[in-house]
């Protein structure tokens, strides 16, 4: 385990991973509701698009594309990722 900085509120923590404990359940619900948008989805859609019908931040969402459990969303969504990038 190591010292990190939360993504999402910028606390502080000594775990593995990129959010706080506080924080992990929000970036769950939020993965799990941008997987459901993407189920559902039937054409490509740009990342401010997502955020507004989602209510997820682009920050977020580039982190979440970014993950490997959204890969199966790459041929169905090539113009999203062109937009994702390293944080």
């Amino acid at each position: 385990m190591q010292f990190n900085k939360c993504c999402r509120c910028g606390c502080f923590f000594v775990s593995s991973g990129d959010v706080c404990p506080n924080c992990a359940s929000k970036d769950n619900f939020e993965m799990q509701k941008l997987k459901n948008f993407l189920e559902d989805s039937d054409e490509n859609c740009s990342l401010e698009s997502i955020s507004y019908d989602t209510g997820i931040s682009v920050k977020n969402l580039n982190r979440f594309l970014a993950k490997d459990s959204f890969s199966e969303f790459n041929n169905k969504f090539n113009s999203i990722n062109n937009n994702v990038t390293e944080l």
